[in-house]
Parts: C-alpha cells; sequence; structure tokens
C-alpha cells in the first residue's frame, strides 16, 4: 500500500515535471524528494518526514523492479540526498516565536489574581527577565535569589545546558517600571508562605505547596496557555519563547551585544546575533527610501 502511494506521488510529480517516469533520471528522484520533504510538491501540500521518503524511495526501486528497468531512486546520489536531509533535520530544532516585551505585558495582565495566577505572573516575569531555560527556572531555589536592592535582585543558576561544571552563573535582573520580575516574585513567595525550598512548586488543592519543583514541561504549558488568552496561537510559543524575547526585546532597543550575553550566558556571539538580525531585519533595511 505505501510502496503503491509513492509510486503514485512520483508519477504526479513526473508528470507536473512533464517527463516521463520510465524515463527519469537520478536528478529527477532527487529533485522528487526535495520536493516531498520541503512540501513544495502538489501531491501532498505537506512536508513529509525522512523515514516516509526513504519508504518513496523503496517503492521506486520496486517498481522500476517489477518493469524490469534499472531503478534511478538506487543511485549513489539519491542516498546522499538522503543522508543530507537527515543531517538537516537533526541539525534544525523546531524555531519558536520570541514573545516581545509588549505580549509579556500583557500575558501578565492576563494572570488572575490567585495563588496558581500569582506564581504564573512571577515564572513568566523571571523567565523573560533573565532569559531562564525551562530547567533553570524550575531549578530556582529561594537560597539562589538576592533582593539586597530595591531596584533588582541578583539571580544565581547554579547549573545550566551550558555550565555542566556547575560553576554557576550570577544574573542581574533590574526591576523595571512593566516587568518588575522581583515584586512579582516577592508577590508568590510572600502570599503562600515559601522561605526556602523550590521557588516554583506544585500546589495541592486550594493553593498550598507541596515543596516539589515543578517539571519543566509545565513552563512550557504555561505559556501556551497565556498565549492563547492574548490571542496568539499557542501551536507558535513554548517556554523558549521567553528567552527568544528578551533577547530580540534587548536587541531592537539597542542593548550591546555584549550585555545580552551577560543575561543569556550564550558562549556563541553567532547564536545571539541570529535573534539579533531577525528584531532587526527592517531597521535600517537598504530599500526603506526606494520600495
Amino acid at each position: 500500500m505505501a510502496y503503491e502511494k509513492g509510486w503514485r506521488c512520483f508519477v504526479g510529480f513526473c508528470e507536473e515535471a512533464r517527463i516521463q517516469p520510465a524515463g527519469a533520471t537520478e536528478r529527477d528522484v532527487v529533485a522528487f524528494l526535495l520536493a516531498l520533504s520541503s512540501g513544495t510538491s502538489g501531491a501532498t501540500g505537506h512536508g513529509l518526514s525522512l523515514a516516509t521518503l526513504r519508504i518513496y524511495r523503496s517503492a521506486l526501486n520496486w517498481r522500476y523492479r517489477e518493469m524490469g528497468m534499472p531503478s534511478p531512486a538506487a543511485s549513489y546520489e539519491v542516498g546522499v540526498t538522503l543522508r543530507g536531509l537527515a543531517r538537516l533535520q537533526e541539525n534544525s530544532p523546531r524555531q519558536v516565536k520570541a514573545l516581545r516585551e509588549d505580549r509579556i505585558t500583557a500575558m501578565l495582565e492576563a494572570c488572575p489574581q490567585t495563588r496558581h495566577g500569582r506564581r504564573d505572573a512571577a515564572m513568566l516575569a523571571l523567565g523573560f527577565a533573565a532569559a531562564l531555560r525551562r530547567s533553570e527556572l524550575c531549578g530556582l531555589t529561594v537560597g539562589d535569589i538576592a533582593m539586597e536592592r530595591t531596584d533588582g535582585m541578583i539571580v544565581h543558576i547554579r547549573r545550566s545546558k551550558t555550565d555542566q561544571s556547575g560553576m554557576g552563573h550570577r544574573i542581574a535582573v533590574p526591576e523595571g517600571r512593566v516587568v518588575r520580575a522581583m515584586s512579582r516574585l516577592l508577590a508568590w513567595l510572600d502570599g503562600v508562605g515559601i522561605t526556602d525550598g523550590y521557588v516554583f512548586q506544585t500546589m495541592r488543592k486550594g493553593g498550598v505547596p507541596t515543596g516539589r519543583p515543578l517539571n519543566p514541561g509545565e513552563v512550557a504549558r504555561l505559556v501556551k496557555r497565556y498565549a492563547a488568552k492574548i490571542g496568539l496561537d499557542p501551536a507558535d510559543y513554548s517556554a523558549h519563547s521567553l528567552r527568544a524575547g528578551f533577547v530580540t526585546s534587548a536587541a531592537a532597543h539597542r542593548a550591546r551585544l555584549d550585555k545580552i550575553m551577560e543575561v543569556t550566558r550564550h558562549k556563541n556571539p553567532a547564536t545571539v546575533l541570529g535573534y539579533i538580525r531577525d528584531a532587526e531585519c527592517f531597521a535600517d533595511h537598504a530599500g526603506a527610501h526606494f520600495l
């Protein structure tokens, strides 16, 4: 059944390209697989997985054998193409949209004045303001937060994705006028009486903290839930949207690269520059005065 479907797709591709399937070359097969992978083939309308592409290649080999002909799909060039697509899929994680400061503000305003709502607001504000990964946010303890100033706090990240040796990082988080991460964090901690242990904990019915940390997956669900509340498509956002949002917001407000990296703790400037290019792609555009 899958082989027959694969062959039908190839015949349809050949008809669009005005070539005869019996006379197709290895380059025609490569073009067919690339079209299926990118979703530009009229046969599917969406990109197919690598596993399906491999099945379709086998389908072509089977059909050409049935016809007593050498299969162009069996060529070395087709194999190289599939291996290249495999590497591309491995190295190209799904890109989620960044949450800029205006949308973070709207999400914070959507948080209810309840224990759960105050916890949600503190997580959104701190995750954004400190550009934290979801594991870092859930792993924070009260002892990691130093609120010795009125204009901000110091957050100590003891271990992270890029710091497996546990050397740690200290991040300055200003209070600011809008996001107000320190005030929202205090409202959460004081409101439920957390004085030690994990900052963000699961809660029993009635909003009583359990002492157990939230699972990092809850951060993604939190972001999606509040994205939907302000009219965004939750499928476009995840926990990483908070971290990406800080970088794009900072870049849009002309923050220096080294100061952004102090907060994000990126080792490679090229990673940060990728966010900055996205944020500034229309600023001082070469065609701004004539397009």
